[in-house]
């Protein structure tokens, strides 16, 4: 699995892409032709990063990762937030943190007011629903805001390693890297040995994975001469409900 420039699909064929193998991969230009939102106001959500909490669940010991996480129903073509939950994760999906309620501080209403949220949110959501062909579901999102820094000298993105997460639809966005090396997005087929091993680096690109058939991992990040930072938005949709310690 030989690391290469991503390849970007064209906001023509993002669900032909998914559907045929996968994954996919858009520049900024194109997530905000994608989204029908402008690179000015993608940019305005990137601030909202600086105002991360500490992570405080980090079993490994780290202090490398802040985070701000919300949920969210999509239904008959309306986004709702739901009251503030804990997010929940079983140990078939995440071998570290898998079993526990972790309830983290929640995103903030400037940024969920903000022109572009909505946007991601409801185009997110009709993606998943042509994904799966399943043009009634009720789609459970649950989006987290990461800032990966380097206070400890390394940072891990994907601290559980390669992984699923138990869902239909995964996006990352790349909203920032500052002063780092390392980050590589490796993807891989859950059922077959093709992978793939590239760099997001562009402010605003975006992955896009079928959940079910995909396994991802991010490599850990070092400092280039001083501290710095990877920050991402990460949407996961899951069809009827959210994953819970009920499960």
């Amino acid at each position: 699995m030989s690391l290469q420039n991503p390849s970007y699909a064209k906001h023509t064929n993002v669900n032909s892409l998914l559907k045929n193998h996968g994954f996919c991969i858009l520049d900024a230009a194109t997530v905000a032709q994608w989204l029908n939102c402008s690179g000015t106001e993608l940019n305005a959500l990137s601030g909202a990063w600086n105002d991360l909490p500490r992570d405080n669940f980090l079993k490994d010991g780290g202090h490398y990762r802040r985070r701000r996480h919300s949920s969210f129903i999509f239904k008959n073509s309306v986004c709702t937030q739901v009251p503030h939950r804990a997010h929940w994760q079983p140990l078939k999906y995440n071998a570290l943190h898998g079993g526990m309620e972790r309830l983290f501080e929640p995103i903030l209403d400037a940024t969920l007011t903000s022109p572009a949220w909505s946007k991601i949110l409801n185009q997110l959501a009709a993606t998943a629903t042509e994904l799966r062909e399943a043009h009634e579901s009720r789609w459970c999102i649950e989006a987290h805001q990461f800032r990966i820094d380097t206070t400890d000298g390394i940072g891990r993105p994907t601290p559980e390693g390669a992984h699923r997460d138990g869902v239909d639809l995964v996006a990352v966005f790349m909203v920032c890297r500052q002063s780092i090396k390392g980050g590589e997005t490796r993807v891989f087929d859950a059922n077959g040995p093709h992978g793939e091993r590239f760099t997001l680096t562009e402010s605003w690109s975006l992955l896009l994975l079928d959940d079910a058939r995909m396994i991802h991992e991010s490599t850990p990040i070092q400092p280039i001469m001083e501290q710095g930072y990877r920050d991402t938005l990460v949407v996961t949709l899951r069809e009827n409900d959210f994953q819970n310690s009920g499960d």
